[in-house]
């Protein structure tokens, strides 16, 4: 009897102990999620953190302490573990905002919703100008496929073609470490994408022989005009000499051809330097693109407008904006307001 009674305690106890260690166990865990649902403490501003490839749960959960973001390391470490998500949390550079929870942190962690940097590729830019945008950014790593010139241009399936104006001018986002070759993809797919689109819409009998040289009417314009409402009016212009096999005579094209020996100042004798480039001398398009060209200048080149103008010049006002004319003798007049307006505002000099 003395020996049942023994075995009931025993089992009794036994029961007790699991019942008390469940009941623990499952206080700890609601201890543990209490807390990896409140906000971090004291975060006035978004912090960067970093965590390199390779690293534990624990040592992950030791720099957030370790930089004030993380009150309860030991807490984050068990959680992640119930979930099974311990070998899930990726590498990469974050962002934790104020008010971000240790639970939404280990969830972006999980998610690798890593922290974007950006590289902005201006409209009107050269090739060469974007590269070295790209290239500069300290954020970017260099990539051995494009240490030269002709590797650039396979790992950009552009073998035996110039680079200029095949990149689309817009902001591009990228983690750290993406190296260059990756960002100028980016830009050289949606310039694709850009260019087959305003193709598909083109007005219909254009003189243009494809989409490419409609990429390089619009790059002419782009550097043509700072004014958005001009572009398909200067397209229109554009179109009217192609038809009539007139010379574009566009300075753009000579500066652009003129390389790094342009000073500044584009001469009379500049015009009449022949170059492949150079549309006072040659008639047609020049041979490629001289700059990248935005979503507004592709559209206005294969949707100009209907004008009879074929020559315009500078208002001289500082407004990027121009005057046009049907006839040469209009033309010669807007010239001689244009430089009318310019020794009038040397004359006055700064105010």
């Amino acid at each position: 009897m003395a020996r049942a009674t023994l075995i009931r305690f025993l089992v009794g106890g036994l029961c007790l102990a699991l019942l008390l260690a469940g009941g623990g166990w499952l206080w700890l865990a609601q201890l543990d999620r209490e807390r990896l649902d409140r906000p971090v403490p004291g975060l006035q501003a978004a912090r960067i953190v970093i965590i390199s490839p390779g690293s534990s749960l624990q040592a992950v959960a030791r720099s957030l302490a370790g930089e004030g973001l993380l009150e309860h390391p030991q807490s984050f470490v068990r959680q992640a573990r119930r979930e099974e998500l311990s070998a899930r949390i990726r590498a990469g550079e974050y962002r934790v905002e104020p008010g971000m929870t240790p639970r939404q942190m280990l969830d972006m962690f999980v998610a690798g919703r890593v922290f974007l940097h950006a590289v902005t590729l201006p409209e009107g830019w050269t090739f060469r100008q974007a590269l070295e945008a790209v290239r500069g950014n300290p954020n970017v790593a260099p990539s051995a496929a494009g240490a030269d010139g002709q590797s650039l241009l396979e790992a950009l399936g552009l073998q035996g073609r110039s680079p200029e104006g095949m990149l689309f001018p817009d902001t591009y986002l990228f983690p750290r470490g993406a190296n260059d070759i990756e960002i100028l993809r980016q830009a050289r797919a949606a310039l694709d994408r850009e260019l087959q689109a305003a193709w598909a819409s083109r007005q219909q009998d254009l003189p243009l022989d494809g989409p490419y040289q409609a990429l390089i009417l619009a790059s002419i314009i782009e550097k043509e005009t700072a004014a958005p409402e001009e572009r398909r009016m200067i397209a229109g212009v554009f179109v009217n000499r192609l038809r009539l096999r007139m010379r574009l005579q566009t300075d753009p094209t000579v500066i652009y051809g003129m390389g790094d020996s342009f000073d500044g100042n584009l001469r009379r004798a500049d015009l009449t330097r022949d170059t492949p480039y150079n549309t006072y001398t040659r008639a047609g398009l020049p041979p490629t693109p001289i700059a990248l060209a935005g979503r507004e200048s592709l559209r206005a080149a294969v949707d100009p407008m209907d004008t009879e103008a074929l020559y315009f010049v500078a208002t001289g006002l500082g407004d990027g904006r121009h005057r046009f004319a049907r006839t040469l003798a209009e033309h010669n007049d807007n010239v001689a307001r244009y430089i009318a307006t310019i020794r009038g505002a040397a004359h006055e000099g700064p105010n």
